[in-house]
Protein backbone atom coordinates (compact mmCIF):
# COMPACT_ATOMS: atom_id res chain seq x y z
CA UNK A 1 0.00 0.00 0.00
CA UNK A 2 1.45 3.51 -0.90
CA UNK A 3 1.71 6.59 1.35
CA UNK A 4 0.62 9.85 -0.31
CA UNK A 5 2.32 12.96 1.60
CA UNK A 6 1.42 16.19 0.74
CA UNK A 7 4.35 18.21 1.45
CA UNK A 8 3.61 21.56 -0.93
CA UNK A 9 2.50 24.11 1.25
CA UNK A 10 4.12 27.19 1.49
CA UNK A 11 3.92 27.06 5.25
CA UNK A 12 3.20 30.50 6.08
CA UNK A 13 2.13 30.25 9.83
CA UNK A 14 5.48 28.81 10.23
CA UNK A 15 7.38 31.67 8.62
CA UNK A 16 10.33 31.97 10.66
CA UNK A 17 10.95 28.04 9.46
CA UNK A 18 9.59 28.02 6.45
CA UNK A 19 11.53 31.15 4.70
CA UNK A 20 14.46 29.17 4.14
CA UNK A 21 13.10 25.44 3.59
CA UNK A 22 9.70 24.00 3.27
CA UNK A 23 7.48 23.09 5.91
CA UNK A 24 7.75 19.30 5.86
CA UNK A 25 10.98 19.46 6.37
CA UNK A 26 11.17 22.36 9.62
CA UNK A 27 12.93 19.85 12.32
CA UNK A 28 11.24 17.89 15.30
CA UNK A 29 14.69 16.72 17.53
CA UNK A 30 16.78 17.27 14.95
CA UNK A 31 14.88 15.65 12.22
CA UNK A 32 12.64 16.46 9.70
CA UNK A 33 8.65 16.11 10.71
CA UNK A 34 8.16 14.58 7.26
CA UNK A 35 10.68 11.91 8.58
CA UNK A 36 8.53 11.48 11.59
CA UNK A 37 5.28 10.93 9.41
CA UNK A 38 7.02 8.67 7.55
CA UNK A 39 8.24 6.32 10.64
CA UNK A 40 5.10 6.26 12.13
CA UNK A 41 3.57 4.63 8.62
CA UNK A 42 7.10 2.28 8.48
CA UNK A 43 6.46 1.25 12.19
CA UNK A 44 2.98 -0.18 10.50
CA UNK A 45 4.76 -2.19 7.69
CA UNK A 46 3.97 0.79 5.09
CA UNK A 47 6.70 1.99 3.29
CA UNK A 48 6.59 2.89 0.05
CA UNK A 49 5.87 6.89 0.09
CA UNK A 50 4.87 9.31 -2.45
CA UNK A 51 5.72 13.00 -1.82
CA UNK A 52 4.14 15.68 -3.18
CA UNK A 53 6.03 18.71 -3.51
CA UNK A 54 5.60 22.03 -4.54
CA UNK A 55 6.95 25.39 -2.43
CA UNK A 56 11.19 24.76 -2.21
CA UNK A 57 10.72 20.72 -3.79
CA UNK A 58 14.33 20.31 -4.49
CA UNK A 59 14.95 20.99 -1.04
CA UNK A 60 13.08 17.64 0.03
CA UNK A 61 14.55 15.63 -3.31
CA UNK A 62 18.25 16.45 -2.15
CA UNK A 63 17.17 15.44 1.39
CA UNK A 64 16.22 11.68 0.58
CA UNK A 65 19.02 11.66 -2.22
CA UNK A 66 21.36 12.38 0.49
CA UNK A 67 19.87 10.66 3.38
CA UNK A 68 22.22 7.16 3.19
CA UNK A 69 25.37 9.72 3.04
CA UNK A 70 24.02 11.68 6.19
CA UNK A 71 23.42 8.35 7.69
CA UNK A 72 26.73 6.28 7.08
CA UNK A 73 30.24 6.76 7.58
CA UNK A 74 32.15 6.82 3.64
CA UNK A 75 35.07 6.06 2.20
CA UNK A 76 35.51 8.58 -0.71
CA UNK A 77 38.13 6.89 -2.85
CA UNK A 78 39.36 9.98 -5.19
CA UNK A 79 41.43 8.44 -7.87
CA UNK A 80 39.00 5.68 -8.65
CA UNK A 81 35.83 8.09 -8.32
CA UNK A 82 33.95 5.93 -5.76
CA UNK A 83 32.13 6.05 -2.55
CA UNK A 84 31.69 3.85 -0.09
CA UNK A 85 29.01 3.80 2.73
CA UNK A 86 29.74 1.84 5.92
CA UNK A 87 27.21 0.93 8.79
CA UNK A 88 25.13 4.12 9.74
CA UNK A 89 21.13 3.34 10.42
CA UNK A 90 18.86 3.91 7.58
CA UNK A 91 15.68 3.60 6.80
CA UNK A 92 14.54 0.68 4.18
CA UNK A 93 11.86 3.23 2.40
CA UNK A 94 10.69 3.57 -1.43
CA UNK A 95 10.35 7.01 -1.81
CA UNK A 96 8.73 8.79 -4.95
CA UNK A 97 9.00 13.00 -5.11
CA UNK A 98 6.86 14.25 -7.52
CA UNK A 99 6.46 18.02 -8.31
CA UNK A 100 2.91 19.28 -8.01
CA UNK A 101 3.10 22.68 -8.64
CA UNK A 102 4.14 25.43 -7.00
CA UNK A 103 0.25 26.70 -6.68
CA UNK A 104 -1.94 23.83 -6.70
CA UNK A 105 -4.33 22.81 -4.01
CA UNK A 106 -4.31 20.39 -1.52
CA UNK A 107 -6.83 18.09 -3.81
CA UNK A 108 -4.58 19.47 -7.31
CA UNK A 109 -1.37 17.97 -5.19
CA UNK A 110 -3.28 14.71 -4.96
CA UNK A 111 -5.04 15.12 -8.90
CA UNK A 112 -1.11 15.42 -9.90
CA UNK A 113 0.04 11.54 -8.92
CA UNK A 114 -2.71 9.58 -10.03
CA UNK A 115 -0.42 7.83 -12.15
CA UNK A 116 1.79 6.80 -9.54
CA UNK A 117 -1.41 5.16 -7.74
CA UNK A 118 -1.80 1.53 -7.86
CA UNK A 119 -5.29 0.83 -10.15
CA UNK A 120 -7.68 -0.78 -7.48
CA UNK A 121 -5.80 -0.57 -4.85
CA UNK A 122 -6.61 1.88 -1.80
CA UNK A 123 -3.73 4.06 -0.36
CA UNK A 124 -2.94 6.10 2.41
CA UNK A 125 -2.53 9.83 2.76
CA UNK A 126 -1.56 12.92 5.24
CA UNK A 127 -0.45 16.28 5.23
CA UNK A 128 3.01 16.40 6.04
CA UNK A 129 2.99 18.68 8.84
CA UNK A 130 0.94 16.40 12.01
CA UNK A 131 1.65 13.40 14.00
CA UNK A 132 -0.20 11.24 16.07
CA UNK A 133 0.33 7.68 17.54
CA UNK A 134 -2.49 6.60 15.32
CA UNK A 135 -3.25 2.81 14.94
CA UNK A 136 -2.29 2.78 10.59
CA UNK A 137 -3.09 -0.69 10.91
CA UNK A 138 -6.10 -1.04 12.31
CA UNK A 139 -7.74 2.02 10.57
CA UNK A 140 -6.07 0.58 7.15
CA UNK A 141 -8.37 -2.89 8.37
CA UNK A 142 -11.36 -0.63 9.38
CA UNK A 143 -11.32 0.82 5.75
CA UNK A 144 -11.25 -2.42 3.81
CA UNK A 145 -14.42 -3.38 6.46
CA UNK A 146 -16.94 -0.52 5.86
CA UNK A 147 -16.08 -0.77 1.99
CA UNK A 148 -16.67 3.14 1.06
CA UNK A 149 -14.33 5.12 -0.92
CA UNK A 150 -13.16 7.07 1.71
CA UNK A 151 -11.62 7.01 5.28
CA UNK A 152 -11.28 9.90 7.36
CA UNK A 153 -8.69 9.63 11.02
CA UNK A 154 -11.59 11.90 13.17
CA UNK A 155 -9.74 13.18 16.21
CA UNK A 156 -10.16 15.80 18.92
CA UNK A 157 -7.99 18.67 18.50
CA UNK A 158 -6.17 19.71 21.64
CA UNK A 159 -6.61 23.07 23.75
CA UNK A 160 -4.85 26.01 22.75
CA UNK A 161 -5.11 27.68 26.34
CA UNK A 162 -5.84 27.50 29.82
CA UNK A 163 -8.88 26.84 30.64
CA UNK A 164 -10.83 28.29 33.96
CA UNK A 165 -14.14 28.07 35.96
CA UNK A 166 -14.74 31.14 37.81
CA UNK A 167 -17.22 32.10 40.26
CA UNK A 168 -17.59 35.74 41.43
CA UNK A 169 -14.35 36.68 41.55
CA UNK A 170 -12.43 33.67 42.47
CA UNK A 171 -10.71 30.92 39.58
CA UNK A 172 -12.38 27.94 41.46
CA UNK A 173 -10.31 25.52 39.34
CA UNK A 174 -7.89 25.61 36.02
CA UNK A 175 -7.18 23.62 33.45
CA UNK A 176 -3.85 23.53 31.45
CA UNK A 177 -4.46 23.18 27.89
CA UNK A 178 -7.95 20.97 28.26
CA UNK A 179 -9.04 18.93 25.07
CA UNK A 180 -11.57 20.72 22.62
CA UNK A 181 -15.00 20.47 23.05
CA UNK A 182 -15.58 17.23 22.08
CA UNK A 183 -16.29 18.07 17.98
CA UNK A 184 -14.04 16.22 16.36
CA UNK A 185 -11.96 17.36 13.14
CA UNK A 186 -10.08 16.34 10.42
CA UNK A 187 -6.90 14.91 11.76
CA UNK A 188 -5.54 13.58 8.36
CA UNK A 189 -4.47 10.16 8.02
CA UNK A 190 -6.58 9.14 5.36
CA UNK A 191 -7.05 5.74 3.60
CA UNK A 192 -9.02 6.11 0.06
CA UNK A 193 -9.86 4.35 -3.46
CA UNK A 194 -8.31 5.67 -5.89
CA UNK A 195 -11.26 6.45 -7.76
CA UNK A 196 -11.46 9.59 -5.15
CA UNK A 197 -8.68 11.22 -7.59
CA UNK A 198 -11.79 11.46 -10.61
CA UNK A 199 -13.49 13.78 -8.04
CA UNK A 200 -10.67 16.14 -8.66
CA UNK A 201 -10.95 18.81 -11.98
CA UNK A 202 -7.97 20.49 -11.42
CA UNK A 203 -4.76 22.29 -9.54
CA UNK A 204 -7.61 24.53 -7.96
CA UNK A 205 -9.27 21.71 -5.95
CA UNK A 206 -8.86 21.89 -2.57
CA UNK A 207 -9.44 18.51 -1.04
CA UNK A 208 -11.24 19.56 2.14
CA UNK A 209 -14.01 21.21 -0.07
CA UNK A 210 -15.53 19.49 -3.30
CA UNK A 211 -13.97 15.64 -2.87
CA UNK A 212 -14.54 15.87 0.81
CA UNK A 213 -17.72 17.23 0.64
CA UNK A 214 -18.82 15.32 -1.93
CA UNK A 215 -17.99 11.91 -0.21
CA UNK A 216 -19.79 13.00 3.25
CA UNK A 217 -22.92 14.03 1.38
CA UNK A 218 -22.71 10.47 -0.33
CA UNK A 219 -22.38 8.49 2.26
CA UNK A 220 -18.71 7.75 1.27
CA UNK A 221 -16.87 8.92 4.45
CA UNK A 222 -16.18 6.83 7.13
CA UNK A 223 -14.76 8.42 10.39
CA UNK A 224 -11.83 6.51 12.14
CA UNK A 225 -12.39 8.01 15.49
CA UNK A 226 -8.37 8.64 16.96
CA UNK A 227 -8.92 9.67 20.83
CA UNK A 228 -5.14 9.36 21.44
CA UNK A 229 -2.39 11.94 20.88
CA UNK A 230 -2.85 14.13 17.83
CA UNK A 231 -0.69 17.43 17.59
CA UNK A 232 -0.64 19.59 13.75
CA UNK A 233 2.43 21.90 13.52
CA UNK A 234 0.86 24.90 12.52
CA UNK A 235 2.88 27.55 14.41
CA UNK A 236 6.38 28.26 16.28
CA UNK A 237 4.69 27.34 19.42
CA UNK A 238 3.23 24.07 18.30
CA UNK A 239 6.58 23.21 16.67
CA UNK A 240 8.39 24.05 20.30
CA UNK A 241 5.43 22.18 21.70
CA UNK A 242 6.17 19.71 19.52
CA UNK A 243 10.10 19.81 20.05
CA UNK A 244 9.61 19.76 24.11
CA UNK A 245 7.85 16.79 23.91
CA UNK A 246 10.79 15.01 21.51
CA UNK A 247 13.19 15.91 24.28
CA UNK A 248 11.46 14.62 26.82
CA UNK A 249 11.84 11.10 25.38
CA UNK A 250 8.25 10.93 25.95
CA UNK A 251 6.89 11.71 22.41
CA UNK A 252 3.53 10.11 21.70
CA UNK A 253 3.84 9.60 18.03
CA UNK A 254 7.32 7.95 18.61
CA UNK A 255 5.60 4.38 17.90
CA UNK A 256 9.25 3.02 16.18
CA UNK A 257 11.74 1.75 18.33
Amino acid sequence: MKVVILAGGLGSRLAEETSVRPKPLVEIGGMPILWHIMNIYAHHGLDDFIICAGYKGYMIKEYFVNLVLHHSDITVDLGANSINYHGGKRPNWRVTVVDTGMHSMTGGRLGRIRDHLTPGEPFCMTYGDGVGDIDIAAEVAFHRDHGLKATMCAVTPPGRYGATNIEGQYITSFVEKPRGDGQRINGGFFVLDPSVVDLIPNDDTIWEAGPLEWLAANNQLAAFKHDGFWQPMDTLRERTHLEELWNSGKAPWKLWA
